[in-house]
Formats: C-alpha cells, sequence, structure tokens
C-alpha cells in the first residue's frame, strides 16, 4: 500500500479528534462557566522504509483557562470568581474545579452545584446552610452570612499552570495536581449575583468549524481517489 495513504489517514484521524473538539465547543458557547478545548498536534518520523515518511500524531486536547464574560443575573445563588481562582466541588472521583457558580441550596441545607456536587469551603469541607434562616449574602471574599452571621466561606483554590486538565462533566474539570486554597482574597474573590459564561469565542469556534468540516471532506475525497487509482493498477497489472 503507498505510504501516502497512510498518511492521509493519519491526517483524518487527527482532523476526527480536531472536529469533535470544535463542535464541543460549539456546542456549549452558552453553557455557563465552560472552558473551551484546544488540539496540538505533531508529526511522528517512521523510517521503517527507505524514505522516511511524516505521519500525524493522535493530537494532545488542552483546556483553556482564561476566563469568560460575567454577566449580571440578581440570583443571589449565582456568584462568579473575581480573578484566578476555582469554586471547589465534591464528586466520586474527588475534589474537581469549576468556575460555574450557578449554585443551590437543597431542603437539608447543602450547597450545591446544579450537577449536584457539594460546593466545598477552603479545607474542602462541604458547605452547610440553614434553608429556613433568611437571605443567603456573599461577601467579595468568600464569607456566606445569614442574617448577620456567618455561616461559611466559599472555597477557591489556585491550580496550577503546569498541571494537567482534564474535563469532567461539562463545566468541572480534574487535575493531576492537587490545588492550593487561596487564602488572600485582594486580588482574588466572588461576586454575589453575576454568572460567568463560556470562554469559547462564538465567531472563532464556528469559523475553524467550518474550515475543520471542509478540510476533512478534502482528506476524504483525496483518498479515495487514490485508493481508485491503486486498485485500478492492480486490475491492469493483473490482467496483464
Amino acid at each position: 500500500m503507498p505510504s501516502d495513504l497512510y498518511v492521509t489517514l493519519s491526517g483524518q484521524i487527527t482532523m476526527d479528534t480536531r472536529l469533535s473538539t470544535v463542535a464541543n465547543n460549539v456546542a456549549n458557547m452558552r453553557t455557563a462557566g465552560f472552558r473551551a478545548e484546544t488540539v496540538d498536534f505533531g508529526t511522528i518520523l517512521s523510517a521503517t522504509r527507505s524514505q522516511r515518511v511524516a505521519f500525524a500524531t493522535v493530537g494532545e486536547q488542552h483546556i483553556e483557562r482564561q476566563g469568560g464574560p460575567v454577566e449580571a443575573t440578581g440570583n443571589p445563588l449565582d456568584i462568579a470568581v473575581v480573578g484566578e481562582g476555582w469554586f471547589g466541588v465534591q464528586t466520586p472521583t474527588g475534589l474537581a474545579y469549576t468556575r460555574d457558580g450557578r449554585f443551590t441550596v437543597t431542603e437539608a441545607g447543602d450547597l450545591m452545584t446544579l450537577t449536584g456536587f457539594n460546593v466545598v469551603d477552603e479545607g474542602g469541607a462541604p458547605i452547610a446552610l440553614d434553608p429556613e434562616r433568611g437571605e443567603i449574602t456573599v461577601a467579595a471574599d468568600g464569607a456566606i452570612s445569614q442574617e448577620g452571621v456567618v455561616a461559611g466561606n466559599v472555597g477557591l483554590f489556585a491550580i496550577a499552570e503546569e498541571a494537567t486538565l482534564t474535563r469532567y462533566g461539562d463545566t468541572a474539570v480534574l487535575s493531576n495536581q492537587a490545588a492550593e486554597p487561596i487564602v488572600d482574597r485582594t486580588a482574588n474573590g466572588v461576586r454575589q449575583g453575576y454568572r460567568e459564561g463560556s470562554n469559547v469565542n462564538p465567531v472563532q469556534a464556528i469559523t475553524e468549524l467550518i474550515t475543520v468540516q471542509r478540510a476533512f471532506e478534502y482528506g476524504n475525497t483525496a483518498m479515495r481517489d487514490r485508493f481508485q487509482t491503486v486498485q485500478q493498477a492492480v486490475r491492469t497489472l493483473g490482467a496483464d
């Protein structure tokens, strides 16, 4: 089989990965706290033939960390991060981190995400409130008060730049390095009554989706034409 077919096939595999990633970004343009993903590709050189052949790698995915737009909602349980911190949430696989601050309080008083995970304080403990006590107020430093009495503190966590993030659900991430609680709330804090949106750039994402789709289609056409050429050559040589 000609090496150019294998090279084109490796390119199609990378395009498929990129297409899935971009399509997921587009689908979550309006998902609160969503973080876009990018894919980095490289090449692998094969020396098994008389000439070195370069194949495309499958690609390495990265989660973009920059913040999304923040909008006022007026909902006292909508909280947006100010700065570089992340909310901590308890999941079956351990502590995860999110910028989706759309919270709710259960009948038992647990502060939860809309996806059903407990929101934790800076020590990693679930935050418990009194659902019957009255209005919930969240200060800029994350202190939660009810009727003037501090009932807890929203935890904010710093994830190291070199840490590898993997997606957990739609808006949370897992880190291969433990995040550190943010104690100094002068540069990092929260805003009550606000919600952070997705950091996906809609125009850029849709443009990229169209570009990748076209490239994928061109690759399929090139592979089909090349394969038909090879088949025709085989039939011709076989007839001889």
